[in-house]
């Protein structure tokens, strides 16, 4: 959990800082997450792929096909890296065509080519990460992450004030803090994984740093389809911020405040989710789906209990967590009321995080990819849209939207991984007669 809260703490830092500047930087800064976090989470969905796979091999301890593994992870997560970083390039020329208003867009470009770079040492790290993750090796990648998001918030504190000898940057401060941070994050995941003697044993299975195309493509089938459903998923909230831009500079940031708190709850649910991939993807590597489908409804319980509770908390604090980010009386009080949306999703946007961890662990992630681009894309935006600009409710209109499209996705994921996992009536039946006998 809190190695996936490392990458959304970047952007909260960036915006708490930033946001003392005024409304239209944080509504860049807004804008530029939105962006960039479609390439972002479809290069980290990518690079989930290799999980339950080195999962699966590690519960049938199977050393060559682990150290094949490794380099495959590697190799596809830096490219993938190389792509995106160089599709960010690409992104200020179009930003022009969403409709925000010129002086968020005026900012934000540069912003946006600059946080853009660091994808490729993000990636990197991926790579590593999710070899080691799906290992089991989880507390490496949070050291880590709690490290960066230190040296970011120093870094971000002096290049954006010009404090401790620094140049005063603005805005474009926060993104030059990013990207070294990234980088750090990178050289030292790779050297755990490259150095550690925990890994002796896969490194010495490790014939070739060359990767083996069938490995990679094992690797990419599941994650492509990962990385299409995160982007869909990001894409959908993205696409509601630039909806909240139609209504105003405001409105945008405010809805920058209430999604940044809401990412922070969804990243810490999606730290579960992924220990549902680990545990379900080892046990069904075991050949134990009885214990994997355990493992999945324990994730599950997890999640509601502390969604539920972040919910709660939020309903207490809508009125007080506005005013970290920035002091705008009318800011503060639009953000406050889609907080108070904010905590109604919690328990249907954790559910659903956890089913697609639990699902991937099984190695099904087509069938989540269509259920999310239906239930976002053909539900919940244009829903969000009639209920925010056709019945005048504005931006709390676009979060009933999503409310609904996140709760949508929660029931029918569920109730998937209950039938995958359901025992066989042949299988069961055999069970039976074998304990008969014992």
């Amino acid at each position: 959990m809190l190695s996936q809260l490392g990458h959304v703490l970047v952007n909260f830092v960036d915006s708490v800082v930033v946001g003392h500047i005024g409304k239209v930087p944080l509504a860049a800064v807004g804008v530029g997450v939105s962006t960039t976090s479609v390439l972002l989470v479809l290069g980290i969905g990518l690079s989930m792929g290799v999980v339950p796979l080195v999962a699966a091999a590690n519960g049938r301890r199977d050393l060559p096909e682990l150290g094949r593994l490794l380099v495959a992870s590697v190799w596809m997560s830096a490219l993938a890296g190389l792509v995106l970083a160089g599709l960010g390039q690409l992104l200020p020329s179009f930003m022009y065509l969403l409709g925000q208003p010129p002086e968020v867009v005026a900012l934000a470009g540069p912003w946006v080519q600059v946080i853009s770079l660091s994808l490729f040492p993000l990636m990197v790290f991926q790579g590593f990460r999710e070899f080691a993750g799906g290992l089991g090796l989880t507390r490496q990648a949070m050291w880590l992450s709690i490290l960066a998001n230190v040296v970011n918030g120093l870094l971000c504190y002096a290049l954006v004030y010009g404090r401790w000898g620094a140049p005063e940057m603005g805005m474009m401060g926060s993104a030059w803090a990013t990207l070294i941070a990234r980088g750090l994050m990178a050289a030292l995941m790779a050297a755990y994984v490259l150095y550690a003697g925990r890994l002796r044993a896969e490194r010495a299975a490790l014939t070739s740093w060359l990767p083996t195309g069938a490995t990679i493509r094992r690797a990419a089938d599941l994650g492509a389809p990962i990385g299409v459903q995160m982007a869909l998923e990001v894409g959908a909230f993205g696409l509601s911020l630039l909806m909240a831009g139609w209504l105003g500079v405001t409105t945008e940031a405010a809805h920058k405040v209430a999604i940044d708190v809401a990412s922070m709850t969804y990243m810490a649910a999606s730290g579960i989710a992924a220990a549902a991939t680990i545990r379900v993807g080892h046990l069904r590597g075991a050949g134990n789906l009885g214990a994997a489908r355990q493992a999945g409804f324990a994730a599950y319980w997890l999640t509601f209990g502390f969604m539920g509770a972040m919910g709660v908390l939020l309903i207490l604090t809508r009125h007080i967590v506005p005013y970290v980010y920035i002091t705008d009386p009318q800011v503060v009080a639009q953000a406050s009321t889609l907080l108070l949306i904010a905590a109604l999703f919690q328990v249907s946007d954790g559910l659903q995080v956890v089913g697609l961890g639990a699902l991937r662990g099984l190695e099904d992630v087509k069938v989540p990819s269509v259920v999310a681009l239906l239930a976002y894309w053909a539900v919940a935006l244009p829903l969000g849209y009639f209920l925010g600009f056709k019945l005048h409710m504005g931006a709390p209109g676009v979060w009933t939207g999503l409310l609904v499209g996140l709760t949508i996705v929660a029931v029918v994921l569920l109730q998937r991984f209950r039938r995958e996992t359901e025992p066989t009536f042949p299988a069961a039946v055999a069970a039976a007669q074998e304990q008969a006998t014992v």
